[in-house]
């Protein structure tokens, strides 16, 4: 729980006060989190596709690249990488200037 102050227009320096009966609760959400998913396209080959994902996501093995490469290819699209916005925008941006096809973040 918190308590609202206000202080006093006295002059400068005055301490705050905790107002009598004014108080507040805080509700703290957490930030959602974003896909970024990859699209199938005509152009981009599996080598490249698997590269791009060893090189721009943190984590990424060379097994389950090629694993997500295939999913992009045979099922159309892969989610790739799953976190908070900003670092999602980051990675969505890097693999979309490398030349992969991507679909638009989307809250997980």
């Amino acid at each position: 729980m918190v308590t609202r102050l206000s202080a006093a227009v006295y002059g400068a320096g005055t301490a705050p006060t905790v107002a009598p009966g004014k108080t507040t609760q805080v509700i703290r959400k957490t930030y959602p989190n974003y896909k970024v998913i990859v699209l199938n396209d005509d152009f981009n080959t599996f080598q490249h596709v698997s590269e791009c994902l060893l090189k721009y996501i943190p984590g990424m093995t060379g097994d389950l690249a090629w694993d997500l490469t295939n999913q992009i290819h045979y099922e159309g699209q892969a989610v790739v990488w799953v976190g908070p916005q900003e670092m999602a925008e980051l990675y969505h941006q890097q693999l979309r200037r490398a030349g992969l096809t991507m679909a638009p973040l989307e809250a997980a």
